[in-house]
């Protein structure tokens, strides 16, 4: 198979230049001008007036989660189908174990909950707590190319650590060589607020964000940045949220610490208004970290201006009117989690880069470049260059589109950017060499995505 682009502007993280894509197979194979002379050219794509950026990589998404309210309305095919549509052409998930369940055991029963995903993928894996054999099971993780391991300082009662596990697992990591990535909230003292409020019958929405504030986001960030500095452990800070977290963030970074930081769209375009109304119109936004206040906005597109933060995920979990309905009398009950991974690309380029808050350069390397790099998948992925893999978007910088629950992909019934405005979205996807998406149809079924051996 041979497909060539003609035309396009391509965009990569520290470049710009007019040239034509060969590929072939799975692989780009010449940049250029490129004639036309190899008779076995399967398709010409004419690029005129487009960006051709990277295939799009989501570091954090959470598809087919399980929750009390069962599991997140997203299976791997519609989550890497909604993604598809998007520009994003690989995802990280996540491996979870039960208590007293190996990480490896848990790695297997996870890769088949994903045989029918449409993107590539790879896992970012959790050990939920502390016994004899993880210091091995962490060493065999990395080594077998599960090099990033996630942890929760919250959720105490189910997944979280608490601090001397915590200390530990970072060291084990940085021993071995991987990263730990980190959900940064105080737990404890979260639980603490979250019962004061329902023992004062304050039940609805309106309370998730007051029972999470800002402060106990940042105060976490300060003290994973001080036991990783201990362990001597690099760290990623999933979804930051709040200013506050920058600044310990940017102080670890100026003093050469390997610290990096993600946020999400959700916490770039919307605000904890969202939590003032009735339940149906609020318990959509109800996930954890909560939506903060505009100066976090403002702090938030500062950050990634100055590149305080490397990336940009959408921590994708939806769930539908009905399951978020199980925490109508208690706001601690309503699932967490909102669908995002459709959107990113777009909100990005539309109140980023046509804002003047990033550039178009600066714009690959958050969706793509970075967590390539990061996650050990670069330069195979987040790059256009001859010999990466063919996982590419053609970009039309000027289609216009309205975000709503009634067109997107996502397998839910409500979509938190409702009514959002959009400009620029994919024309062309193509992964692994092959054009999968065309002006908003899917016009081929992939082959089911790779799992990413990551170096």
């Amino acid at each position: 198979m041979e497909l060539l682009i003609k035309n396009g502007t391509i965009i990569n993280a520290n470049s710009t230049s007019v040239a034509d894509v060969l590929c072939r197979d799975n692989k780009i194979v010449e940049i250029g001008d490129v004639s036309i002379t190899n008779t076995s050219v399967d398709r010409i794509i004419d690029a005129t007036g487009c960006y051709i950026i990277p295939g799009g990589i989501d570091p954090h998404v959470h598809m087919y989660l399980p929750s009390p309210a069962g599991f997140s309305s997203d299976d791997f095919y519609s989550g890497s189908k909604a993604a598809l549509f998007g520009g994003t052409t690989s995802i990280i998930d996540f491996v979870t174990p039960i208590m007293g369940e190996s990480l490896q055991d848990a790695i297997s029963k996870r890769t088949k909950e994903s045989q029918n995903c449409l993107t590539n993928y790879s896992f970012h894996v959790s050990p939920i707590e502390w016994r004899y054999t993880i210091e091995n099971e962490i060493d065999n993780c990395i080594s077998k190319g599960l090099r990033s391991l996630k942890v929760y300082m919250a959720y105490k009662d189910t997944i979280g650590l608490d601090d001397e596990v915590l200390l530990k697992v970072m060291k084990v990591v940085g021993n071995a060589g991987g990263m730990v990535t980190v959900h940064c909230e105080l737990g404890d003292e979260i639980e603490i607020l979250r019962n004061k409020y329902i023992t004062e019958n304050c039940l609805t929405p309106e309370f998730h964000p007051l029972s999470r504030p800002s402060k106990l986001e940042a105060k976490a960030v300060e003290k994973a940045i001080n036991f990783a500095k201990e362990a001597q452990c690099p760290i990623y800070i999933v979804h930051v949220s709040t200013k506050e977290s920058l600044e310990y963030i940017r102080e670890a970074q100026k003093k050469g610490q390997a610290v990096f930081a993600e946020t999400c769209p959700q916490y770039l375009i919307l605000d904890d208004s969202k939590y003032i109304g009735d339940f149906e119109k609020t318990a959509p936004f109800v996930m954890s970290p909560p939506l903060r206040k505009k100066e976090d906005i403002d702090a938030l597109w500062d950050a990634i201006s100055d590149g305080t933060i490397q990336t940009v995920g959408t921590d994708h979990c939806p769930f539908n009117l009905n399951q978020k309905e199980k925490g109508r009398l208690d706001f601690r009950k309503i699932p967490n989690g909102s669908g995002g991974v459709e959107h990113r690309l777009s909100l990005l380029f539309t109140y980023g880069v046509l804002q003047g808050k990033i550039s178009i350069n600066q714009f690959v390397a958050l969706t793509s470049t970075n967590a390539a790099k990061l996650f050990g998948i670069y330069p195979e992925k987040g790059i256009i260059e001859v010999g990466s893999d063919a996982d590419l978007v053609v970009w039309n910088p000027k289609i216009e589109n309205i975000i709503s629950a009634s067109t997107h992909h996502q397998n839910c019934d409500n979509n938190i950017y409702e009514g959002i405005k959009t400009i620029g979205s994919p024309r062309y996807i193509i992964k692994s060499g092959q054009v999968v998406v065309e002006n908003g149809l899917m016009i081929y079924t992939p082959f089911k995505g790779q799992l990413i051996v990551r170096k």
